[in-house]
C-alpha cells in the first residue's frame, strides 16, 4: 500500500524550505519583508549559469560591491568588467551582461520588465534566465527549470524520457505545482533540494520533504536520472602562444571582441586548428570549452615580435590582468619555470 501524504507537494517543499533555505548573497531569506533586487537576482542567474554556487559567490560580491546599481555596471569600462570576470569562464556572458545592462538602462528607464516575454527580449535572457528573474524578482507564476529542478522532477515523477524532450513533461508537471503566493521561494526550493538532498550520487533520500510519493525512492538505479542522451566525443583542436618578454614584462594583446575569450586580454599567438603545431614549446597545458578541447603550447619568442595593438605588463603584477583561465594556466606553469 503506497503512503499518501498528507500535504501538498508545494506545501511540504516549501515547508522543509523555509526551515533549510541555503543562505546566499543574492537571496532573500524565506520569511523577510525585504524586496528583491531585480538587479542582483538577474546577475545572480547569468553567473551561476553552467557554474556553481561555491564558484560565483565571491565574483558576485565583488561585482556588486563595483557596481551596485544596473546604471552603474551600465556606465563600466568593458575591459573592467571583462577583466573582473576572468576565471569565472564562458565569456560570452560578461559581454551579454554589459549588453543587457545598458539596454535597461537605454531602454527601460533603468528598470528591468516584470515579464518572462520582456525579460526574454534582453539581450543573453535566455527561457530559464527570464523565468527565475520573473518569479524570484518579481513574484510571476513562471515555471523554472534548471539542471537541479529537472533531476528533482525526473526522479519524484519517475520520467524516463532522455533529456532533453523531457523538459516538456517536467514544465507541464510543474506548471499547475506552482503556489501563486510564493513561485520565487518554491522555484529556489527546488534549486536547494537538488542541490543538497535529490543529488547527483548518494542522494539522502531519507531525509527529502517529498520522499512519500516519489516514484524513484528506493530504486537502485536513481542515480540514472534524469536520463541524458549519448555524450559525443568533443573534438581535439591545438594552438600556439607566445611569450615575449622584456625588462620584466610581458607583451599582452586584446583577443577580437568576436569569438572565443572576446575583448580579453591574453597572450598573442595564431589561430587554433585541428593540427599540432611543429613546435614544441616551453610549456603545454590542455584547457576545455563547451564544443572542444584546446592544447595550448606556448612558445618564446624575442621582444621584437611585439607587434601591432598590445601592452607591456609588469610581471610582477600579472595577476590583476584579468586573464582568463586558459592564459592563466600557461603563464603560471611559465612563472614556475622561471622563478
Amino acid at each position: 500500500m503506497s503512503v499518501q501524504p498528507s500535504d501538498s507537494f508545494p506545501d511540504r517543499l516549501l515547508g522543509w524550505y523555509d526551515r533549510s533555505a541555503r543562505v546566499l548573497p543574492w537571496r532573500i531569506p524565506p520569511g523577510s519583508d525585504a524586496v528583491p533586487d531585480p538587479y542582483r537576482v538577474w546577475m545572480a542567474e547569468i553567473m551561476l549559469q553552467q557554474t556553481t554556487v561555491a564558484a560565483v559567490a565571491g565574483y558576485f560580491e565583488r561585482f556588486t560591491a563595483r557596481w551596485p546599481t544596473v546604471a552603474d555596471l551600465a556606465a563600466a569600462d568593458d575591459a573592467d568588467v571583462m577583466a573582473a570576470w576572468a576565471g569565472l569562464g564562458y565569456y560570452a556572458r560578461a559581454r551579454n551582461l554589459l549588453a543587457c545592462a545598458r539596454a535597461v538602462v537605454d531602454e527601460h528607464d533603468g528598470r528591468f520588465p516584470e515579464t518572462e516575454a520582456g525579460l526574454r527580449a534582453l539581450p543573453g535572457v535566455g527561457d530559464y534566465t527570464a523565468a527565475s528573474v520573473a518569479a524570484i524578482a518579481f513574484g510571476r507564476s513562471s515555471v523554472v527549470i534548471d539542471a537541479n529542478i529537472e533531476r528533482v522532477m525526473a526522479r519524484h515523477l519517475l520520467i524516463e524520457t532522455p533529456l532533453p524532450v523531457a523538459k516538456r513533461e517536467i514544465r507541464a508537471e510543474l506548471a499547475p505545482l506552482v503556489p501563486p503566493d510564493r513561485p520565487g521561494d518554491f522555484a529556489q526550493a527546488l534549486m536547494d533540494l537538488g542541490a543538497t538532498v535529490c543529488t547527483p550520487r548518494s542522494p539522502a533520500c531519507g531525509i527529502c520533504p517529498v520522499m512519500a510519493d516519489c516514484r524513484a525512492r528506493g530504486r537502485a538505479d536513481i542515480e540514472r536520472l534524469p536520463v541524458k542522451p549519448p555524450r559525443k566525443a568533443r573534438p581535439q583542436r591545438h594552438g600556439l602562444a607566445y611569450w615575449i618578454e622584456k625588462d620584466d614584462a610581458i607583451w599582452l594583446v586584446r583577443r577580437p571582441d568576436k569569438g572565443m575569450l572576446g575583448g580579453m586580454r591574453a597572450l598573442p599567438g595564431g589561430d587554433w586548428g585541428d593540427t599540432p603545431p611543429a613546435e614544441s614549446g616551453i610549456v603545454q597545458v590542455d584547457h576545455g570549452f563547451t564544443h572542444f578541447d584546446l592544447r595550448l603550447t606556448l612558445v618564446a619568442r624575442e621582444s621584437e615580435h611585439a607587434a601591432g595593438e598590445g601592452e607591456w605588463w609588469p610581471l610582477s603584477a600579472l595577476d590583476a590582468a584579468g586573464l582568463p583561465t586558459l592564459y592563466r594556466k600557461l603563464t603560471d606553469r611559465m612563472r614556475e619555470r622561471i622563478a
